[in-house]
């Protein structure tokens, strides 16, 4: 095992690691640019990755 081995990222269970899309509301503008926003995943908030939630592991009554 690596001395510095870091805990994996673990991909966001909603958008399944694709956390940013560019969406066309279609048309041009007048100087011919498609008009495009940008999406992010409400959970991950664009980085594609969620943390393990370790409260309640291990933890018995």
């Amino acid at each position: 095992m690596p001395p510095h081995s870091h805990p994996q990222a673990h991909i966001c269970s909603n958008c399944n690691g694709h956390a940013s899309v560019a969406i066309t509301l279609g048309g041009r503008d007048r100087h011919g640019h498609l008009r495009i926003i940008t999406a992010n995943c409400p959970s991950c908030h664009g980085t594609g990755t969620s943390r393990r939630s370790t409260a309640g592991e291990g933890a018995r009554a």
